[in-house]
Formats: structure tokens, C-alpha cells, sequence
């Protein structure tokens, strides 16, 4: 399966292995409760898809590398205790409690999370003094004599033999006591994420080009070459800064992070090849509505690998506009809440106005800081959440400096720049929708019907922040295009029904 495959069963698993009946009790008792193993090649996301469904189910994550381990630290260390046995004190070996194990209970006393994922990497890595150990902890969750809390699952993942030289194989009597997981490296998948954690577009426009090189392990004569979805994903932050800086890229950064001498040159050059479209075709004059019949022509004669750049990029800014817009509403919508409880405090005094505003900015930076050191919150709801504290804090700065008389005036002043926002926000929506139109008309001049308006209305739709903006604010454009390419898909599959009756 590839690794979006692995997360969705992943993360039902959880839910499974968490629920409970009507007594309190596990559904499935902590013993049957397997945990799961991860087998796949390095660098294709294991980890990340744990991150994010610890954050989807809003449970807590602890993750450890088991290379590192021994015995002593998995286990924890020995220590002599006195103990008293039918009259008689005795001296008996006791165990602290391991490092891992006081990971999780650290987590729980932090976050106040009480439910999670103790996740192990790398685990058929464990030292030859550990291995041992490993057969009681997968079936019984405990390490030493100190149990895995209750509400915790066990994820473990690993990589197979001829990815690392330190690999334990596991004997059939641990591997029953599994849940085995196979994942390969998929480019659909990766495509997927990359669009949700905004890769660069050069490394997307690239790979939708070469799509084989997006994952590759390879032996050659001067030793092991390798690519993976992690280096890209490692590759695109860096090309951002670089860009923000005035930085030139070149093929000694680039081979940081892309260990295969062919992918590094030819990525280098479709790199400078890339910013060569950029200049000849001005992303903000075509979502403007400004571009000349030159541009159009030049992009109407363009081949196929140029094509896909330029609607790559305009397509990149589109989205990331939309995206702003849609998290600012979401922002506006949580925030309400806050406001309409502030509104009911507006009959009684200042003071005491602020004083609700002052708990509610606290309660939400409180829950912040817990969920982070859960490692339960996302980008996105960071984002969202430090939006929604500035706004708090800003209204309790206007509220002091208005030196209202009683708290009908302070709300007033406080729905005035909450409508300001929701203004701003319309507007900027409006902007958007504008770029969104003047795109489809570019695409229609210079693609005409060609495949170019099928992977832009595909794009859209499969866009979580595209859909909902257009749910939203509308787009006349795309019901149109979208409407026209479902009814010429269909004619295809008519077509295909009566080719596969042989009627001539």
C-alpha cells in the first residue's frame, strides 16, 4: 500500500483501539490490542503521517528512534530495595522507570492529553542487549517492570534489510504479535501532500514531468545513489529561502538534499529553466487580467514541459491566495464565539469586560502550549489560534484606550473592528475570485481545449481551500469548466460501454 493507504488504516486503528463500551472497558482489551509495524523504504513519510494523525484525532505523540537505546535506558536502571517477605527483609532488584515510558507520562503532565501514540522508529534496530525485551513489550506494552499508560497506542515502524545494515530481521513469534504494514513509494501520494504543504512549485512542476524520479534508491559504480520524498520536501524549504534572500540555487545546494547525479543536474537546470518562465510570464500581471497577446501566443506555442511550468506557477499563487482568504475566514468564524460571550458582559462594566477577555486570551494560549507539547496542533490551527489572540489582545488595548463609560460602548467599538475584518476579508475574497476568473481566461486563450483546463479544474477540485473558497464566494468559471469536462468524461465512458459490446 503507499503511505496514504497506511494513514487512513492507521488511524481508524487508533479510533478502534480507543474506544471503549458501555462499562468503561477497552472494546479491544490492551493484550489484543497489536501494535502496528510501518516496513517501508526510508524517507517516504512515515513519520510525518504520524504527526498528522496525532493532530487529526487530537491525541498526543511520542516519537523515539530506537537505534540509539540500550538496555538501560529502554528498560530503565537497577537499583536495590528492601523488602519483607513472611518476616523476613530481603534484599531484591528493582528497576527506575524507562526513559520512554516517563516520556509519555511527562506529555500527559504538560498537555493535560491523557490519550496518544507512543510511536518507535526504526525499531528492528534495537541493540542486541534489548532485543530480548522487545517480544513482552509488543504483546504486554510494558518495558522493565513500568507499563505503557492506558489510552495509548503503539505504532512502530522500520526499515527493511537492504535499506539498513543494522537491521534486526524479527523471528515469526514476534512478527505474530504485529500488525504488519507494508508501504511503497507512491508519486500520487506525494503529489497529494505536496500540494498541501506547499512544495515548491519548481519541485512539483518537475516531478509531474519526471514522475519516476520523485523516489529512487539506486547502486552504481561509485556507490549508492538515492532520492526520496523527504529530500524534496528538505530541498523546498531551503529554495524558499534562498529566493527570499537573493541566493543563487545551484547544483552544489541542490545535491545536499538529492543524492542521484543525474536527478541533481537535470533538476538544476529545469531550476533556472523555471525562472526563466517566471520572468517571461509575470504572475500578477496575468491574474491582474493584464496579459499581453504576446504572452498568450508564446504560451499557446509552448511544448508540453513549458506549458505545465507556467500553469504551475500561476496555479501556486492562485492557491496560496485562496488559502489566505480561507484562513482568515475560518479564523473570523472561531472567533464569534469569543465576541458573543464578550457581548454578554457588555451590560455590566469595563472592568469586567476585560477581565473576560484577559481569561479567555489566557485559556486560549494555555490550550495552545498543551496541545504543542503534545505534539497534537497543527500548522494550520497554530496559525489560526495565534490570529485569534492578537485579536483578543488587540480589542483589550482599544477597549483601555477608548475610555468607555460603561461596556455598550466598548463592545461597539469592539464589533467595529471585528466588521472591519469581515470587510477586509469580503474584499480580498472579491480580489481572489477576480485572479481565479482572469486564470480560466488566460488558460482558455492560450490552451484553448487541451489538457492544460482538465489538470487546472482537477487541481481545483481536489484542493480542500479551493473547494471551500468556491463554496464560499462562487465561481462562475469553474462550474462552467467543470460542468463541460464531467459531460465529456461521461461521453468517453458511454463511448467505452459500446465499444465493449461489439455492436458495430
Amino acid at each position: 500500500m503507499n503511505i496514504g493507504q497506511a494513514k487512513e488504516y492507521i488511524k481508524q486503528s487508533v479510533k478502534l483501539y480507543l474506544k471503549k463500551n458501555a462499562f468503561g472497558e477497552y472494546e479491544i482489551p490492551v493484550v489484543r490490542q497489536r501494535p502496528i509495524f510501518l516496513l517501508g523504504a526510508p524517507g517516504i513519510g512515515k513519520t510525518a503521517i504520524m504527526e498528522q494523525i496525532a493532530q487529526e484525532l487530537g491525541i498526543a505523540l511520542v516519537s523515539y528512534s530506537m537505534t540509539h537505546h540500550t538496555r538501560q535506558s529502554a528498560l530503565g536502571l537497577p537499583y536495590i530495595e528492601e523488602k519483607t517477605y513472611d518476616g523476613q527483609t530481603v534484599k531484591v532488584s528493582e528497576y527506575t522507570m524507562s526513559e520512554i515510558i516517563a516520556s509519555v507520562y511527562d506529555t500527559m503532565e504538560e498537555s493535560g492529553v491523557k490519550q496518544g501514540i507512543l510511536f518507535l522508529d526504526e525499531i528492528n534496530c534495537v541493540s542486541e542487549t534489548l532485543a530480548p525485551s522487545m517480544l513482552q513489550f509488543l504483546q504486554y506494552k510494558v518495558f522493565g517492570k513500568h507499563k505503557v499508560p492506558e489510552g495509548w497506542v503503539i505504532v512502530t515502524a522500520g526499515n527493511p534489510p537492504q535499506y539498513n545494515k543494522s537491521v534486526r530481521e524479527f523471528d515469526i513469534v514476534t512478527m505474530d504479535r504485529l500488525k504488519l504494514l507494508e508501504v511503497e513509494a507512491d508519486y500520487e501520494t506525494f503529489k497529494a501532500y505536496a500540494q498541501t504543504r506547499k512544495i515548491h512549485q519548481a519541485i512539483v512542476s518537475f516531478l509531474e514531468i519526471n514522475k519516476a524520479d520523485f523516489y529512487r534508491i539506486e547502486m552504481t559504480p561509485n556507490g549508492r545513489s538515492y532520492v526520496t520524498s523527504r529530500g524534496w520536501e528538505d530541498l523546498s524549504v531551503m529554495l524558499r529561502l534562498y529566493e527570499a534572500e537573493g541566493l543563487k540555487v545551484d547544483e552544489t545546494l541542490i545535491a545536499q538534499y538529492l543524492h542521484h547525479d543525474r536527478i541533481v543536474k537535470e533538476f538544476s537546470a529545469y531550476y533556472d529553466l523555471y525562472q526563466k518562465y517566471k520572468r517571461s510570464y509575470p504572475v500578477m500581471k496575468i491574474l491582474n487580467g493584464e496579459a499581453t497577446e504576446e504572452m498568450i501566443a508564446r504560451a499557446s506555442e509552448a511544448g508540453f514541459e513549458e506549458r505545465l511550468s507556467i500553469l504551475g506557477m500561476l496555479s501556486d499563487k492562485l492557491f496560496s491566495e485562496v488559502e489566505s482568504v480561507m484562513t482568515t475566514s475560518v479564523y473570523l468564524k472561531d472567533l464569534m464565539p469569543y465576541l458573543q460571550a464578550v457581548k454578554q458582559k457588555s451590560g455590566e462594566s469595563v472592568a469586567d469586560m476585560l477581565a473576560l477577555i484577559e481569561v479567555q486570551e489566557n485559556q486560549l494560549m494555555t490550550q495552545m502550549e498543551q496541545l504543542m507539547r503534545a505534539g497534537a496542533l497543527s500548522d494550520e490551527d497554530r496559525v489560526r489560534n495565534m490570529a485569534m489572540a492578537a485579536f483578543l489582545k488587540d480589542i483589550t488595548h482599544d477597549v483601555k484606550a477608548g475610555g468607555f463609560a460603561d461596556g455598550k460602548g466598548a463592545f461597539a467599538t469592539i464589533k467595529e473592528r471585528f466588521d472591519s475584518q469581515v470587510d477586509k476579508m469580503k474584499t480580498e475574497a472579491m480580489q481572489v475570485k477576480a485572479h481565479m476568473h482572469a486564470l480560466f481566461a488566460f488558460v482558455e486563450k492560450a490552451f484553448e481545449d487541451g489538457n492544460e483546463m482538465l489538470l487546472f479544474v482537477t487541481s481545483l477540485t481536489v484542493s480542500d481551500a479551493c473547494s471551500q473558497f468556491i463554496s464560499s464566494f462562487g465561481s462562475e468559471d469553474y462550474e462552467k469548466h467543470n460542468q463541460k469536462l464531467m459531460l465529456t468524461e461521461r461521453q468517453h465512458d458511454i463511448v467505452d460501454q459500446i465499444k465493449s459490446l461489439n455492436l458495430s
